[in-house]
């Protein structure tokens, strides 16, 4: 499956060019509107001087702007980074200097913060501004990026061009901007569609921020099946958010773990009428079993779809729902044209059951790191197919004589206890079978007698209350006795990077 990533879009305009594409703020976008919106766009950073393979950073919440300048950016032959505008300043200047940012797009509101960003790292081009342009800057305001009747000369992109270059979160160390190329964009869309078995008549209900692989593939997975996406700019106010998913007879509805437990803390969901929804899917982290049946049971018509991915290659694999029971705790087999497969610490490819490092090959592998060979040498490896480069995920694994996969735990988390492995994910399954944990963590910290002592860290539900004994009574019933925490703490919540991940360096 090759072309290029717009391709969608402009296929899906030229075969439903009448049918919704995006609903944002409530208003109504066909897939010609953005098509020709787009173009239009695409001329105008052309006319600005953007050149084919320049970078141009998108700067916007989550709305029918961001959308238009993704695929604007890419029709202009330019890459496109988009950028979370609720980051740190600091964060927003890594990025912009990491991968030479030319030219930026963003909303007049995050003025006075681009400004001091700016101040030590200037963006060498243009500058579009949503919602008018601030007084004491220059640009163009989006509009009249918009208007007229021009269309893009042809760039001359091919699919091996570098499309996006996303940010990781940063969760085990500094951001790294992951180079997608278009025929990585173009795959991905077309085997999570195939995977997930979305529909034209499907509504995506998407309250994950673009600026996350899992969030931006609803926009191009849309555009590929041709389906609606009712684009939030965040969960924030998730009754409203459900309200709005309701109306609009909400289909899909992806999230992460962090999503799924807010809508569990709302339950019952008395006055809302989801009875539309036959599809969650849930990725970015684990899904605790527990919070896995409680779905189920507030929502029976929705099956959950679990799945495992990494920015370095968007998705691996996913699980039928249909199967979880008869396979608990996986995340499934790959997605079509895809190979995954668990590799020992002496190389050799895993026995059934054996635990070992994820290694992924498929035609939606990452480029690489921008500017960061070593990083890249890492993760990027020789595989078994002469001049094939592999992706080492840095996630343990194990397999069933089947080939089902399960999320054995992170390289960087696993640690020794009393000479024997800690797998925090399975300490951290059986925390969540609590009815009062909203939130759980284990983390290795150093200890004089153990070498390392095993730490819950955990967030409550309100009202609920749960003491060091309770915890550790739960666990010894489940746990081997290496497993049970010896130290337990309760934070009013977790630190969490952008995109939902707990960040457990912080908790050590």
């Amino acid at each position: 499956m090759t072309g290029l990533a717009h391709d969608h879009l402009v296929g899906a305009a030229r075969t439903s060019p009448d049918h919704a594409a995006v609903v944002a703020d409530d208003l109504v976008h066909t897939f010609a509107e953005i098509d020709a919106a787009s173009d239009r766009f695409a001329a105008s950073l052309q006319g600005a001087g953007v050149a084919r393979g320049d970078r141009v950073a998108v700067v916007l919440d989550n709305s029918i702007e961001q959308v238009i300048a993704f695929w604007g950016v890419l029709k202009a032959g330019a890459v496109v980074t988009v950028v979370n505008p609720a980051s740190k300043p600091d964060k927003i200047a890594y990025i912009l200097g990491d991968c030479d940012v030319a030219h930026m797009v963003a909303h007049r509101r995050l003025h006075r913060v681009l400004r001091s960003v700016l101040a030590d790292r200037p963006v060498r081009g243009a500058t579009v501004w949503a919602g008018g342009v601030p007084d004491t800057s220059t640009g163009t305001s989006f509009d009249e990026a918009v208007a007229g009747e021009a269309t893009p000369r042809d760039p001359g992109t091919i699919d091996n061009d570098v499309a996006a270059i996303i940010y990781t979160s940063g969760s085990t160390g500094g951001p790294k901007g992951v180079m997608l190329t278009h025929r990585n964009v173009h795959h991905n869309a077309w085997a999570i569609a195939r995977s997930l078995g979305l529909r034209s008549d499907d509504v995506v209900g998407c309250v994950l921020s673009l600026s996350f692989t899992y969030g931006l593939f609803q926009i191009v997975t849309g555009a590929h099946v041709g389906c609606t996406v009712v684009l939030e700019r965040s969960f924030a106010y998730p009754r409203d958010v459900l309200d709005r998913f309701a109306r609009r007879q909400v289909t899909v509805m992806p999230g992460v773990p962090t999503v799924f437990a807010t809508i569990l803390h709302m339950a019952p969901l008395d006055g809302l009428d989801l009875s539309s929804l036959r599809m969650l899917t849930n990725a970015a982290a684990a899904l605790p079993p527990a919070h896995l049946e409680r779905l189920g049971e507030l929502l029976p018509h929705a099956g959950v779809v679990q799945m495992y991915g990494q920015t370095e290659c968007t998705r691996v694999c996913s699980l039928d729902p249909a199967l979880a029971a008869e396979r608990p705790g996986s995340v499934g087999r790959t997605i079509p044209n895809t190979e995954a497969y668990v590799v020992t610490d002496d190389g050799r490819r895993a026995a059934p059951g054996e635990v070992g490092e994820l290694v992924v090959r498929g035609a939606h592998i990452m480029r690489g790191y921008w500017g960061k060979p070593e990083a890249t040498a890492l993760r990027l490896r020789e595989g078994d197919v002469p001049g094939e480069k592999v992706l080492h995920t840095g996630d343990l694994f194990r397999a069933d004589e089947d080939g089902y996969l399960y999320f054995v735990g992170r390289t960087d988390d696993v640690f020794k206890c009393k000479g024997e492995k800690v797998s925090p994910s399975e300490v951290e399954r059986v925390l969540y079978e609590l009815d009062a944990v909203a939130e759980a963590a284990v983390v290795g910290v150093p200890d004089e007698v153990d070498g390392m002592a095993v730490k819950a860290v955990l967030a409550l539900r309100d009202g609920a209350e749960l003491s060091a004994d309770d915890v550790r009574r739960h666990c010894r019933a489940r746990l081997e006795a290496t497993l049970v925490p010896s130290l337990v703490e309760v934070r009013a919540e977790l630190p969490k990077t952008d995109s939902g991940k707990i960040r457990k360096a912080e908790l050590r």
